[in-house]
């Protein structure tokens, strides 16, 4: 059905969107290529912000009157309502695009499909699933929040190749090294909100910054300690800066056990079975607040909670794993290892994993994952 040169153009197209990682949110990356008697490519454009004008504005607007009879590459169905900018169907018929190729529907299900429709009354010819694939996991974030109002989920954490967190004495810093920690910090900077355990917040007091990714030191993530059944001290780093980045304690208890300094942190009463936070709930409250992307930092026991190997009949709640293996052996019986809770009763019952990727980070290995969240 595709030409080799479609699927070039395609790539094209979800190469620009790429550039727009973590910026557009809450809006879909989106990249488009106008391309004239299937051979030039006369425009190029991508969705930078949003508010800002969509990918296919700019393509068009690049392209000119070189649009007319040509054929528009865009790796998602372009928008057909009245938003913060105009419907880019109405940009794109009144440009003269013949043929539109789209890599996937618009997953808002109060929108997919109308934009197809349109174009294709205006006698567009119209092509839909080329790199549907890539297209997904490009877009992976914002399917996610359009489809189940929640947010993405990613459990991050360093670990010695023996799949342990910290000594037995509990010294952690640091496992990883330099490269591995600015990444963790780039993905800090990505996060709407950064979640830890109470024995983590107690045991590390961890500022969540992020400081060693200073191109997007503006960035100010919500910080939310879970306080299941461990008293959260009054003293901790997080609510030094409280002012100027917001600290939320989710509670799972009925009366919250921590001593709250002044009005420098929020209370959540979220509480679940056996006292711990209603998990769940918490994700469907932080979409409601407008998070797209959550990051987990542990502990432990937090790391099973989210990857349904705390108790029995737990849900997976992560999208993804990202754990960065350093090349260190501790050892220790007493020694954390990276997920904690239960575990699972037989190897049948593991949480399986696909999409199963890894780079290099400086010394370290960062291994990327997608758990299944059905068996």
């Amino acid at each position: 059905m595709w030409t080799a040169q479609d699927k070039t153009y395609m790539a094209r197209a979800l190469d620009l969107a790429r550039k727009g990682y973590g910026r557009t949110w809450p809006n879909p990356m989106v990249g488009a290529v106008v391309v004239q008697k299937g051979v030039k490519v006369v425009g190029a454009g991508r969705h930078y912000r949003p508010g800002g004008p969509h990918a296919e504005i700019h393509a068009l607007k690049q392209a000119g009157h070189r649009a007319h009879g040509a054929a528009l590459y865009v790796n998602l169905e372009p928008c057909a309502h009245q938003g913060r900018t105009p419907p880019c169907v109405q940009a794109i018929v009144q440009a003269g695009i013949k043929r539109v190729v789209a890599a996937m529907k618009d997953p808002n299900p109060e929108v997919s499909g109308r934009g197809f429709r349109r174009l294709r009354r205006a006698g567009i010819k119209v092509e839909v699933g080329l790199l549907a694939g890539e297209a997904g996991r490009l877009n992976e974030v914002f399917i996610k929040r359009i489809t189940t109002g929640c947010p993405f989920v990613v459990c991050k954490a360093a670990l010695s190749l023996d799949g342990k967190i910290a000594c037995a004495s509990g010294a952690s810093r640091w496992i990883s090294g330099g490269d591995a920690r600015k990444h963790a910090h780039h993905l800090r900077a990505l996060a709407d909100a950064i979640i830890v355990g109470g024995r983590t917040a107690i045991k590390d007091n961890p500022e969540l910054s992020i400081r060693l990714a200073p191109s997007v030191a503006h960035r100010r993530p919500t910080r939310i300690i879970l306080e299941g059944r461990v008293k959260i001290p009054a003293d901790l780093k997080m609510f030094t800066t409280a002012e100027t980045q917001r600290v939320v304690i989710a509670s799972g208890a009925r009366r919250p056990l921590v001593r709250k300094p002044g009005d420098q942190a929020e209370i959540w009463h979220l509480p679940g079975r056996h006292g711990r936070v209603d998990l769940e709930e918490l994700l469907r409250r932080l979409g409601q607040a407008g998070a797209n992307f959550v990051l987990v930092e542990g502990g432990s026991e937090v790391h099973a909670a989210f990857l349904g190997l705390d108790i029995p009949g737990r849900r997976i709640l992560a999208d993804r794993i990202e754990f960065i293996l350093a090349p260190k052996l501790i050892g220790g019986r007493q020694a954390a290892g990276v997920i904690g809770g239960r575990g699972a009763e037989h190897p049948d019952r593991a949480v399986l994993l696909k999409d199963v990727s890894w780079r290099p980070l400086g010394r370290d290995m960062l291994v990327t994952a997608t758990p299944y969240k059905e068996y």
